[in-house]
């Protein structure tokens, strides 16, 4: 069976044609480094963690890149004295620079905890300012882009007059959008309201600034993207995910500035992971329904009854399709976390199991093997792929109770199987032979405990839990990236 992808552009699943044979350039958006990354971003980035070990599985060479937007991120209000990290750099007293690197070490410790690979390539805006520019020069240049006081726009106007259709991607109609449109900027130095930032001119308040051939400034979150994705791909290559919620503006504002730039489509694939609900609403910081992944993971919450380990809630939001919208409560995790110890136990028990020689089986393992591909192919469904893994298990118990007999030879292949799809595809670890990881994580509960003291300024309790720590050989070092622990 071909794999099949949903194409956003389409709206329909498309046979997969790779530009180079058995080679992938795949490209999703990272994150915004200005404060902890939140659970719905560590879903969308383990959808695009299972696409990527799902390609690998499938024999492609897969160039995997992740940005970090570090710079040049307004808030929706448009007012360039509101850029994230100048605003959170305020509140926390630090340089901006310092809140990227706090979160940037942030993401990675979490992404870590929940077992997703690291991407081929990691770039930052920062570290491509040059391009953005040199971006921005050819926009300019070729029409599609104006300076104004300093800053430069796209021409969403002057795009659609060439023939071409800003709103395809998110199926929106231009004259809907000019309409509906107003004008947040407060300048008035767009030509349309629909215009977006290519370059911004900075504020003398303004501290994230390079210098340009418009003054001093910042680059458009837009433009930071084309400019990493085109750099490392290419002007055309397969893959471009993210988030729903990115596909307009930011993912049309990509296909525009892309085709407007290199006289052609930037992206073959566009795919788009759904949103996190938690108990059936969505999650807020507004109206309190709302947790951090490592509050999760620790059971410092009031939502869930305990702690849930990190390979357990990769178990849970693998069970719904990228698709789809994932609903996680109390009630979901206990079903994965026993869905997930008899996955395992089943796991283990195959390891023990001996073979037959020409015995004859209930269980097609040919059968079952195409029908664990054909998910993987399907769009990779990752719930009818944990399905037929089930299929396995009951038979593997059946084995295990003398009520089922295999060959040695298929023996041997549904253990490669079963601990390929488990581990390898699904990323899934064992919870049990990981002492180590159990010793990091009640430390972390602990670190994470003697935070909130600090916070809430009871340093008696603060001081209680570092030296008792102390005294059982664990010091704990705070550092502008976070408390890290030496054990003696």
């Amino acid at each position: 069976m071909y794999l099949k992808i949903y194409n956003s552009l389409s709206g329909e699943k498309e046979v997969f044609k790779p530009i180079h044979e058995k080679n992938v350039g795949m490209y999703v958006c990272g994150p915004t480094v200005y404060s902890n990354v939140h659970l719905g971003n560590v879903r969308t980035f383990m959808s695009f963690d299972f696409i990527y070990r799902t390609l690998m599985f499938l024999g492609y060479k897969v160039r995997y890149v992740r940005n970090i937007t570090d710079a040049g991120h307004l808030t929706d209000d448009g007012d360039v004295d509101n850029d994230r990290f100048v605003k959170q750099s305020r509140l926390e007293k630090l340089e901006p620079m310092e809140i990227v690197q706090k979160y940037t070490v942030d993401f990675h410790k979490v992404l870590d905890t929940f077992n997703l690979l690291p991407p081929t390539i990691e770039p930052t805006a920062t570290g491509h300012i040059l391009e953005q520019i040199e971006l921005t020069q050819k926009l300019i240049d070729k029409g599609f882009a104006y300076e104004s006081n300093g800053s430069v726009y796209f021409d969403v106007l002057e795009y659609n007059k060439r023939g071409l259709n800003y709103g395809e991607l998110s199926r929106r109609n231009i004259d809907e959008l000019f309409a509906n449109t107003r004008d947040l900027d407060g300048q008035n130095e767009k030509k349309n309201p629909q215009d977006f930032a290519l370059w911004k001119s900075a504020s003398p308040a303004h501290i994230m600034r390079w210098n340009s051939p418009w003054g001093e400034g910042f680059p458009g979150w837009h433009l930071e993207c084309t400019a990493m994705s085109t750099k490392y791909l290419g002007e055309n290559f397969d893959i471009h995910g993210g988030g729903m919620d990115l596909k307009f503006p930011h993912h049309e504002c990509e296909v525009a500035q892309g085709k407007a730039c290199n006289e052609t489509a930037p992206v073959n694939y566009w795919m788009h992971a759904n949103m996190l609900t938690m108990n059936g609403q969505r999650m807020s910081k507004s109206t309190g329904n709302y947790i951090l992944p490592m509050e999760l993971v620790s059971g410092n919450n009031d939502f869930f009854e305990k702690p849930f380990h990190p390979t357990i809630v990769r178990f849970n939001f693998m069970q719904a399709h990228y698709r789809s919208v994932l609903d996680i409560s109390n009630e979901a995790m206990v079903a994965s976390e026993k869905g997930y110890q008899r996955l395992m136990e089943a796991v283990k028990s195959l390891s023990a199991i001996s073979g037959q020689q020409s015995a004859e089986s209930s269980f097609d393992l040919t059968a079952w093997k195409t029908k664990c591909f054909d998910a993987l192919n399907d769009d990779f469904n990752s719930p009818i792929l944990i399905s037929h893994l089930f299929e396995a298990v009951n038979f593997i118990f059946k084995l295990k109770d003398g009520k089922e007999t295999i060959s040695s030879e298929d023996l041997e292949e549904l253990k490669k199987l079963m601990h390929d799809f488990v581990y390898e595809v699904l990323g899934l670890q064992n919870i049990e032979e990981n002492n180590n990881e159990k010793l990091d994580q009640t430390l972390q509960v602990l670190i994470e405990l003697r935070n909130q003291a600090r916070k809430a300024k009871n340093f008696e309790l603060s001081d209680q839990i570092r030296d008792k720590l102390l005294e059982q050989g664990i010091e704990l070092k705070d550092g502008r990236e976070g408390t890290t622990y030496t054990i003696s």
